[in-house]
């Protein structure tokens, strides 16, 4: 995150407050449903909803959230992986990535960094 600029900071910290207050939990109604509501019909309408509120949240920070090259422009922030990993969600969500071109080259960038490349082979022979 920015020190030296507390305009920048307010940005990367208003970004990621976005991603953990609306994103993320737009992403939880498809398996989190009994925060909100006690009724399993609600359950079965709230994941139901996820490929819409997901690919409306997707759709802000694709026109006007993610400026590109990395989401605060030209400098990595912890933006990055944040937004990286709530991206690995959307296919399972059923959000179209070819819809969202900027964040797909986002995730292209962030795969091909050393660090992510060497926790996702981590991540892959835990699974295995």
């Amino acid at each position: 995150a920015p020190t030296d600029d507390p305009f920048a900071f307010a940005q990367v910290q208003s970004f990621n407050n976005y991603l953990c207050a609306t994103v993320h939990v737009a992403h939880a109604h498809k398996g989190r449903g009994y925060r909100w509501a006690t009724d399993e019909q609600s359950f079965a309408d709230m994941k139901r909803m996820v490929p819409k509120s997901m690919g409306a949240c997707f759709d802000l920070i694709e026109k006007n959230m993610l400026r590109g090259p990395w989401v605060m422009g030209e400098q990595y922030t912890i933006c990055d992986p944040y937004l990286y990993t709530l991206s690995l969600w959307l296919e399972g969500d059923s959000v179209d990535l070819k819809t969202l071109p900027k964040v797909a080259d986002h995730m292209k960038r962030m795969a091909e960094r050393p660090a992510v490349k060497k926790v996702m082979g981590e991540q892959q022979a835990k699974a295995a």
